[in-house]
């Protein structure tokens, strides 16, 4: 197998936890949550392996997973920082529009985001990713800050679930019904 050497491949380990958690998710019959494919178009194909060694992204992509939990539509997308500053240029404006039309259809929207030198994952709600994203739209900061994080939205790690984040769901569920 080919190393790249790319920035696609950042997040990859938190990607592979969450697809491991999706599917105990779906072995204890809790949700059906699917990673979002993103489209490529090859470019050139090794003949002798068939692997793809060169491609472009065809469109941008929305979100990494999508599915649902007990009935409830929910998507999200996965995202790494390595400081406590996440730049706000890691969400881009196709995201966070597909997330807010999902959102009015009743649907839930999230970011995980796993801070790697802290080893903590976070529940980030659409309404909260929205209003960082907006007051960097609006000539604020174009990061936000760790501390400025709801304590309740950190996530806990059981043996069982890599990325809780059915714990994040049942949260947000409960602040929204208020």
């Amino acid at each position: 197998m080919a190393t790249w050497n790319s920035r696609g491949l950042r997040g990859s380990a938190l990607e592979e936890f969450i697809n491991e958690t999706c599917a105990r998710y779906r072995e204890k019959n809790l949700a059906l949550i699917q990673k979002v494919p993103t489209p490529i178009t090859p470019v050139r194909i090794d003949k002798e392996s068939r692997h793809i060694t060169l491609a472009y992204f065809e469109k941008k992509s929305t979100v990494d997973y999508i599915g649902v939990v007990q009935g409830i539509p929910i998507c999200f997308d996965a995202k790494e920082c390595n400081t406590d500053n996440f730049p706000l240029q890691n969400i881009h404006a196709h995201q966070v529009e597909f997330m807010g039309d999902f959102e009015k259809q009743q649907g839930i929207a999230f970011l995980i985001l796993f801070f790697t030198h802290r080893d903590e994952l976070y529940y980030m709600p659409y309404r909260e990713m929205y209003r960082f994203w907006m007051r960097g739209q609006n000539g604020g900061r174009k990061h936000f800050k760790y501390e400025e994080l709801n304590p309740e939205c950190f996530l806990k790690r059981s043996k069982n679930f890599l990325v809780p984040f059915l714990e994040g769901v049942a949260w947000d569920l409960d602040k929204r019904e208020i």
